[in-house]
């Protein structure tokens, strides 16, 4: 996992530098960083870092993309189910955080606005069609195991069901997606999900009941 997310590791500046201007190389940097500065920066805790941000000290959000980057590959990787699309819908989510940062209030932790804005591009941007399509060609692509090794085909069942479950859950109302990714996969509580969607804990609630009932009858009738 860690060579897909290796476009996060961009050097200092570069996302100021690709917010300024799309058309230029997101690794380019805007200036060299000392060991010391990377330190202090490190130091800082979340609100400071913002703050860093938003003064454009060079360094600061490629922090916060450290910090986070892991969680929201994860996060977009379960909306798509591939390596490839998780990658571009992360650099969008992220390049979006950049964008919008001076609108960040504090008033929830920086990584429910990360999610946020996480939940809102993957269902903004993702087919279910696609998904379904590129869902299938990775399993595809799989190698053939040896029918003679009982955990390589275990392997492969277990591939194969991760793959209809997924299939799936592409499948479900937008909202009851997106519960059930944020508390199967995440283990959030249903207070945080309620957070990072904008609604309300029992909103939350019913939204997982229902999401699990019809991602039940999806794979029944699959």
């Amino acid at each position: 996992m860690a060579s897909s997310l290796a476009w996060t590791l961009a050097t200092p500046g570069a996302w100021q530098t690709m917010a300024q201007s799309s058309e230029r190389s997101m690794r380019q940097p805007l200036g060299a960083m000392t060991a010391a500065d990377a330190a202090a920066l490190a130091d800082l805790s979340e609100p400071a870092l913002v703050e860093a941000c938003l003064a454009g000290r060079p360094g600061a959000f490629d922090l916060i993309v450290e910090r986070h980057r892991r969680t929201i590959y994860q996060l977009c990787y379960r909306f798509v189910g591939n390596h490839e699309d998780a990658s571009d819908l992360s650099q969008d989510v992220f390049l979006r955080a950049f964008r919008g940062l001076h609108r960040f209030r504090g008033q929830s932790t920086l990584a429910t606005w990360l999610y946020r804005i996480g939940v809102n591009v993957c269902l903004n941007r993702v087919s279910v069609q696609t998904t379904l399509d590129r869902a299938t060609a990775s399993f595809d692509e799989q190698p053939i195991a040896d029918e003679r090794s009982e955990s390589a085909s275990d392997l492969v069942l277990r591939e194969e069901r991760a793959v209809r479950v997924r299939a799936a859950i592409v499948q479900l109302p937008r909202k009851q997606r997106a519960t059930l990714i944020l508390r199967a996969y995440h283990e959030m509580t249903h207070q945080e999900i309620a957070d990072v969607l904008g609604s309300s804990v029992g909103a939350v609630k019913a939204n997982f009941f229902h999401a699990l009932g019809n991602l039940k009858k999806l794979l029944s009738d699959d």
